[in-house]
């Protein structure tokens, strides 16, 4: 879908505060209420706008750990990439999974409260994977960029 700038901006304003209300947004845009509450419905129709969440600082609610886990599959099969998936979406301390290129399949971003909550979720989750035949883990020292907003 083409986005003009009318749409850029808004979806810019909800990325920045979800909370803003239909009003507020519209003069922002200079438009009327209508129009601006016409485009929102039309962009999340189209599943360009997927959810709206909050976000929560988790060092505030005992996660303090970050983990990036790079993991490598003992078989490049299809059922070994679909076995591990699905064991990993039934992890609540991993937040994202994305299959990489290079020397692992997939790169995981792993919250934890510390280095013993890593350790035993290593240990007792990831390791026992049947298909997992190699892990290598980083630990985040220091966030310098954190965003979720898609300049636009």
């Amino acid at each position: 879908m083409e986005l003009d700038s009318t749409d850029r901006l808004l979806l810019n304003l909800l990325q920045e505060n979800a909370l803003l209300t239909v009003r507020e947004m519209a003069e922002k845009v200079h438009l009327s209420i209508t129009p601006v509450h016409d485009r929102i419905k039309k962009l999340e129709n189209q599943g360009i706008i997927e959810k709206y969440v909050a976000l929560v600082n988790r060092k505030r609610i005992g996660r303090a750990m970050m983990v990036y886990c790079f993991v490598t599959l003992d078989k490049q099969r299809r059922e070994g990439f679909q076995e591990f998936n699905e064991a990993i979406r039934q992890l609540p301390e991993i937040l994202e999974c994305s299959v990489v290129s290079g020397n692992f399949d997939y790169l995981l971003k792993i919250v934890v409260a510390d280095m013993e909550a890593y350790n035993t979720f290593y240990q007792s989750k990831l390791s026992v994977l049947s298909s997992v035949s190699h892990m290598s883990s980083s630990f985040v020292m220091e966030e310098v960029k954190s965003t979720t907003l898609l300049n636009l």
